[in-house]
């Protein structure tokens, strides 16, 4: 017997997927590319699928997932580890995404509810969503829409609340002008890079307090998604047809509906690309309105909406990158040189670094006012001096690195990824007090840019601010919709740093960018303290064949790392006893 969890719908209506069927199903979703997940994400949905169908569903722990799929000893931890927890995040954005893509007429739907491990197998009728990070879903036929009012004291507050902050916004286009970001550039041609209507949000509970609310979400999902400088975000008209040209021309739409019962608000967004009307994206958003937290519900709500579609790796970019090819395009398509860049950043290969720098300088020398180019470049230009892509160059990478960043920052100083690449550029140089400070308020500016978030913790982490630098780095990789090695090596720094060997091992081994001379440093020195000293030597070799030069000078490239003289000493100790040969100071 078919020992599964199922829909109580399925059991009304129709019969349960067979064994068969399941297994197909399997097969489809992990020969599909849309399911963009690692290898070993893979594995866990076979493992947890299989014991699920041979009746050991309730046996399907973080602990037998970690000890059976990933070779984690007995002694795992699911709170110090959390390598399980973050790998189902990507199995559920993976699934979500394969059958909004290429799944969309498949008969079974596999699922994995989130507060545990265990699949759900449903027929198509009863899909049930993945829940957006940090809120409740609801699946669609359990929700009736209710109507109701909530306490009129609390309407008064939100109204109040809501007239405050749209007359400081009103303030603020008097004294700066409208955003570039909600209108159609003009004038001068630029890059054809995304753009996304965000159509009013409808108020299904039809009161007057329910609409107060819909518009005060409309308003602050696009002042959440306008911080993303990748995209341009253009506001609807609430009938529908829109004067502003920018409607016309947008690539994708945002819709909301909003129900509003007593205390309860739920809003369901839905992202569709209008060129075949389908949907890319949807998800549920429910939360309690409270006196005391009416703008943090609204804030909360828009940037997990914003998080989820415009962020680096997000829903607009993986849509936009299905038919771009691992290497950059020929011509000079601008947008699609920073959709190259992205993919670079997922492995951090040399080879295709050199085509993505390349792309991107012919992007800014046919489009000079593109910023957003100009910051990708400086990080390129960075990439060769802090991951030593060119050993044998003599092109000051630091100078050229600066100089973009500093055009990108002039033709627009509140872009998120030009302030990274200032801050980057800042931090080699030595001004390490002006890095942060810049770091600080890119952050500020858009704390739902996750890429901006990870680099910035490692920044703190690395100047010896290692609490507050590291649990930014974390956030980040549990985040993140997209690929997370670079930053799990960085939490393979953060525990060694705390001397939790044995983590920094499982965080290195995780990250999948092997191909960077970096990471093997650190795998060396992380198994000189473990006295693993003949998986050491496997890693030397590695220097031997593919960067002969690197070592010459290692105490120099740890100390433009570590800033800490005590953390510089720690490093090194490590590959001595990994029997580094470490030239004396």
């Amino acid at each position: 017997m078919l020992d599964v969890v199922q829909n109580r719908a399925s059991v009304d209506s129709q019969p349960l997927p067979t064994n068969a069927e399941i297994l197909a199903q399997l097969d489809r979703i992990r020969s599909s590319s849309e399911f963009d997940v690692p290898d070993r994400a893979r594995q866990f949905l076979t493992y947890v699928v299989g014991e699920a169908l041979a009746g050991r569903a309730n046996r399907i722990k973080a602990y037998s997932i970690a000890v059976e799929v990933y070779g984690r000893s007995g002694s795992f931890d699911p709170q110090m580890d959390p390598v399980v927890r973050i790998q189902a995040g990507l199995i559920r954005r993976g699934l979500e995404h394969y059958y909004l893509v290429s799944g969309q007429d498949d008969s079974i739907v596999v699922t994995m509810p989130k507060g545990g491990y265990v699949p759900v197998f449903s027929r198509r009728d009863e899909a049930i969503p993945s829940p957006a990070d940090g809120f409740t879903t609801t699946p669609p036929k359990q929700f009736a829409a209710v109507r109701g009012r909530a306490p009129p004291w609390l309407w008064l507050i939100f109204a109040v609340a809501t007239f405050m902050g749209l007359a400081l916004f009103a303030g603020s286009l008097l004294r700066f002008g409208w955003p570039d970001s909600f209108s159609v550039t003009g004038g001068q041609a630029g890059p054809d890079i995304p753009r996304l209507v965000i159509k009013p949000f409808e108020d299904l509970s039809g009161t007057q307090d329910s609409a107060i609310i819909a518009q005060g979400l409309t308003d602050e999902v696009i002042g959440q998604l306008a911080k993303f400088k990748e995209i341009v975000v253009v506001a609807g008209n609430p009938n529908g047809v829109s004067s502003v040209a920018g409607d016309f021309q947008a690539l994708f739409a945002l819709e909301g509906r909003v129900r509003v019962h007593g205390e309860k608000v739920r809003l369901n967004a839905r992202l569709i690309n209008r060129t075949d009307g389908a949907v890319v994206w949807t998800n549920n958003f429910d939360s309690i309105v409270q006196v005391q937290d009416l703008l943090q519900l609204e804030a909360d709500i828009a940037r997990a909406v914003a998080t989820a579609l415009a962020q680096p790796y997000g829903i607009i970019f993986q849509t936009d990158a299905a038919d771009l090819a691992q290497s950059p395009p020929d011509d000079l398509e601008a947008y699609k040189c920073t959709l190259a860049y992205y993919r670079y950043r997922t492995n951090l290969n040399p080879q295709t670094h050199m085509s993505v720098q390349s792309c991107l300088q012919r992007a800014v020398e046919r489009y000079p006012s593109f910023a957003t180019a100009w910051a990708l470049l400086s990080l390129t230009y960075l990439d060769e001096l802090r991951f030593r892509y060119r050993l044998n160059s003599t092109t000051p990478s630091l100078d050229l690195a600066t100089d973009a960043a500093r055009r990108a920052i002039e033709l627009d100083p509140q872009n998120v990824r030009a302030l990274q690449a200032e801050m980057l550029s800042r931090f080699f140089r030595g001004e390490i007090a002006a890095a942060l400070e810049v770091g600080a308020r890119a952050h500020a500016l858009n704390p739902n840019d996750t890429e901006l978030a990870g680099e910035y913790g490692h920044r703190l982490a690395l100047s010896g601010q290692w609490k507050p630098g590291c649990e930014l780095i974390a956030s980040t990789v549990t985040r993140t919709p997209g690929p997370s090695g670079y930053f799990e090596s960085a939490l393979a720094v953060c525990a060694y740093i705390d001397k939790d060997y044995i983590t920094a091992e499982r965080w290195a081994r995780s990250a999948d960018v092997r191909v960077n001379p970096i990471y093997h440093v650190i795998l060396t020195a992380i198994l000189g303290q473990l006295g693993k000293t003949e998986e050491a030597r496997t890693e030397q070799q590695w220097f031997e064949t593919h960067a002969p030069t690197f070592l010459d000078n290692i105490r120099n490239e740890i100390a433009v790392r570590l800033l800490r003289r005590e953390d510089q000493m720690h490093f090194i100790d490590g590959l001595k006893k990994a029997r580094l040969s470490i030239p004396d100071e």
